[in-house]
């Protein structure tokens, strides 16, 4: 019953951290897309950003879709490429915003914030 009670204390204890490193990544996830918008509204030119520099990699979408930063697909269009990842990324809001989406056969989550300028940032991570 004794190793029962430290095996139960144990996964939970795992749950619990992960679920703290869950939020932390969450909070990075957030803090570097309204950085980069921030940066935009002032004046920072999308394409001087490069998606690899952030973990993970951050993206910049015009509204029609047309990815300016982004890892493998920067000069194609996500409306024509992947429109059902494209139709959530558009609920993006100025104040920023989660959308949840399949991709590549696994459910992603993004935080996307769109600029004065209309340029959607967005990052996120996979189940």
């Amino acid at each position: 019953m004794k190793k029962i009670t430290i095996l139960a204390v144990a996964v939970m204890f795992g749950v619990c951290l992960s679920f703290n490193v869950f939020a932390a990544d969450k909070d990075m996830i957030q803090k570097n897309v309204d950085v980069i918008a921030a940066a935009i509204d002032g004046g920072k030119a999308a394409a001087e950003f490069k998606a690899n520099d952030y973990d993970p990699y951050a993206f910049i979408m015009e509204a029609s879709g047309d990815l300016i930063v982004h890892p493998t697909l920067v000069g194609q269009n996500l409306k024509e490429k992947a429109g059902p990842v494209y139709d959530a990324v558009i609920k993006s809001t100025p104040a920023g915003t989660w959308v949840d989406y399949e991709w590549q056969g696994k459910i992603k989550h993004s935080y996307v914030k769109t600029t004065k300028s209309g340029l959607i940032v967005g990052s996120g991570y996979s189940d």
